[in-house]
């Protein structure tokens, strides 16, 4: 079997499990204050790369995938690293968002590490998030995405919808719930 077809039947399951704890502790170089979980091909252009933008303006230090990752880093480690050193997770969910195993894997590896999470609902409702069988996940995997979209929907989170709303306000709203999340969680810290 050449390397291109060997490489091709790598699960992302496989994946991670190949990662080794290890390279995992290592996590990233900079931390993070906000760890931006989204489905790049629905809102990457849009909310997240908006709230990243409005939160670096304020000084604070969020993680969005294509914006902090550079060539030649390991992807896992860096997202990893990051979940871990962040104070508030927000998740940006979309109408095809349970369609991505790593939006999925990201969320479950958030709400597991007990980090304060900001759900927006950008055109879709709590209710219509689901994961479909025919996704193919692997038994223990479908139980913890099933599990931390089952927490994220119980969340109060923003609903955003495009054709009443504007991009502005979702941003304005939700930047400012990060902020001050954070603000009060360095409050809690500092005393």
């Amino acid at each position: 079997m050449n390397r291109v077809a060997a490489v091709a039947k790598i699960t992302p399951r496989l994946f991670l499990a190949q990662l080794g704890s290890k390279q995992l502790q290592r996590g990233i170089a900079k931390p993070c204050d906000v760890f931006i979980n989204h489905r790049g091909v629905d809102t990457k252009k849009t909310v997240a790369a908006l709230l990243y933008d409005r939160l670096i303006r304020g000084n604070f230090r969020p993680f969005l995938d294509y914006r902090n990752l550079k060539p030649g880093e390991k992807l896992f480690d860096e997202l990893h690293g990051a979940i871990r050193q962040c104070k508030v997770g927000v998740a940006v969910f979309s109408p095809r968002y349970c369609e991505s195993y790593f939006c999925l894997h990201e969320l479950a590896m958030i709400i597991e590490s007990n980090k304060k999470v900001i759900p927006i609902f950008c055109d879709v409702n709590p209710s219509q998030l689901g994961i479909k069988e025919e996704d193919g996940y692997e038994t223990e995997d479908l139980r913890r995405f099933n599990w931390a979209l089952e927490q994220a929907k119980q969340l109060e989170g923003i609903k955003f919808n495009s054709s009443k709303q504007t991009l502005s306000d979702v941003v304005t709203r939700a930047s400012n719930i990060v902020i001050s999340s954070l603000v009060e969680m360095d409050g809690r810290d500092e005393q």
